[in-house]
């Protein structure tokens, strides 16, 4: 049945103008929020992750939601101070000589992760890829998760054991661990491993990280490092 006449939700009209113009607007204050709110969603994911650890794993996030990877879709752009920018797709960072190694995981608040198995590329197999100027002299590492950045000097992503890791103990990884790729350096402090990287940007010299703006040293070696600097 049907009924003609005036619209029995006077205010529908209105709501609907409102919700509008607020995602118009959302535009112009979601970034402003984002550096607002931060870290404050920073802290409470960190409060939920000691609370309910997996598997060892505490799973923090800056933004308070995780990123999703779309295989279609995801591309790794490394780009910058280079003879030859490339764009990865999934299938093609797969096709890239594989690496293995077995390492422990320390987060710099405190608790490690033993026996990870990690698969991968090996940076000097990317960098080749590439052909970083004689100017390049570090690497700026970008998340999908904004605005989750790091970077490690090119000494460093030679050390035998870093690498851009796309496995976690035989399997792809998860959306919590990073997926599609991540940042592995087992001499260093999590924080230094970029999940659900999307860009590597090859610059002249090493840029002030997230973490590193919140205080954190930007050289995180395990037990060389106090984390916080402030």
């Amino acid at each position: 049945m049907s009924v003609s006449g005036p619209d029995p939700r006077p205010f529908g009209r209105r709501a609907f103008l409102l919700l509008t113009a607020g995602g118009l607007s959302s535009f112009a204050w979601a970034g402003w929020a984002s550096r607002v709110f931060s870290p404050v969603t920073s802290q409470f994911s960190q409060l939920v992750a000691d609370v309910l650890p997996v598997g060892g794993w505490r799973i923090y996030t800056i933004s308070g939601s995780m990123p999703l990877f779309d295989p279609s879709a995801w591309r790794l752009e490394i780009d910058g101070l280079v003879k030859r920018p490339r764009s990865l797709s999934y299938d093609e960072l797969l096709s890239l000589p594989r690496a293995e190694q077995v390492s422990t995981f320390h987060c710099v608040t405190g608790w490690t992760v033993n026996g990870v198995h990690w698969a991968g590329v090996r940076f000097r197999d990317l960098l080749g890829l590439v052909e970083p100027l004689p100017s390049a002299h570090a690497i700026r590492f970008v998340s999908l998760e904004q605005p989750y950045t790091d970077s490690l000097t090119l000494d460093q992503v030679q050390l035998h054991d870093v690498m851009l890791a796309y496995e976690l103990d035989g399997q792809p990884l998860s959306r919590p661990h990073g997926s599609p790729a991540r940042v592995v350096i087992p001499e260093m402090y999590g924080y230094k491993g970029v999940k659900w990287l999307t860009r590597m940007e090859l610059v002249a010299a090493q840029p002030q990280g997230y973490w590193e703006g919140l205080g954190y040293d930007q050289d995180a070696w395990v037990g060389r490092s106090n984390g916080r600097t402030s």
